[in-house]
């Protein structure tokens, strides 16, 4: 028997003024787990804003949030710039106030071989990663602490960063440095009102996975319920309410924590291991030139 489903999509799972007044950034907010997690922060009441690289993705999700019933706006931001940050940052205060909430969601990630990580490769996935979560997390603070309002900032990371990442070793390290930037921005930002956590995923399926990284999970709902302890997959919106209560006051005691959200995968031990698999045979096929 699965683990029990979450209740219904659109359920409410805080008091819908929650978050009433508060202004939430979501990285990579339009596409993915980004705009799941966007949609229930909207739900709780925060007025949402998008940023992105990409244009179609903003509106993609503001339409999404307007959709709802929400407030969203968006702005153009390539997170490996700090100016490009603090410059978004600025826009969304100017657009709908000060900004108090930060969902460091966007990323980059792609299956490789650690041998064959081309040094532009590498530093894409470190400077979008934990680059971008670093200054962002540097913006929140000054527009939250400015403003005088307390903060909240929830990174995405995963269960690598504890685990290492074979096949994906550049974003496993830049997580697991986000995951200690965690912990160290915690403990500085706490005497000023910030709270700072992350939440570790595992297997959440949806829309918008990349085709390499789809063929890694040998798709279809037999073989993903098979994945996890739980006998199934995560739903989207199980993540989303997780980074909510972490970006509510109702966690206004907890920082510096990681929150796993994985129905227990990253703890699987078998009694008798099965063969190993060579990396490079696990990803034959969906390895191409970085």
């Amino acid at each position: 028997m699965p683990l029990e489903l979450p209740p219904p999509l659109g359920t409410p799972f805080l008091p819908a003024t929650t978050l009433d007044g508060r202004v939430a950034i979501v990285t990579g907010g339009g596409t993915g787990l980004g705009l799941g997690i966007a949609k229930e922060l909207s739900r709780a009441g925060a007025t949402i804003a998008i940023l992105s690289r990409s244009a179609e993705h903003r509106q993609r999700g503001v339409e999404a949030i307007v959709g709802i019933g929400g407030r969203a706006v968006e702005a153009a931001c390539d997170l490996r710039e700090s100016d490009q940050v603090h410059e978004a940052f600025a826009a969304v205060a100017d657009l709908v106030g000060p900004p108090s909430i930060l969902v460091n969601n966007a990323a980059a990630n792609f299956p490789v071989l650690a041998e064959a990580v081309s040094p532009n490769g590498w530093r894409a996935i470190q400077r979008t990663v934990l680059d971008g979560t670093f200054f962002a997390s540097q913006a929140l603070y000054a527009h939250a602490t400015g403003a005088g309002i307390p903060g909240a900032i929830c990174n995405i990371v995963a269960t690598q960063a504890t685990t290492g990442g074979p096949g994906m070793a550049p974003a496993a390290a830049a997580k697991a440095g986000v995951e200690n930037l965690t912990k160290s921005l915690a403990v500085e930002w706490a005497g000023v009102g910030i709270r700072v956590n992350a939440v570790a995923p595992g297997l959440f399926p949806h829309d918008d996975m990349r085709e390499d990284l789809k063929a890694l999970r040998m798709t279809g709902p037999e073989v993903d319920a098979r994945r996890a302890p739980a006998y199934r997959p995560g739903d989207l919106r199980e993540l989303a309410w997780a980074v909510t209560y972490l970006c509510s006051p109702y966690a206004a005691f907890i920082t510096g924590h990681t929150l796993v959200v994985d129905g227990a995968n990253s703890l699987r031990r078998d009694f008798v291991m099965p063969e190993f698999t060579p990396i490079a045979e696990q990803l034959r096929g969906v390895l191409r030139p970085r």
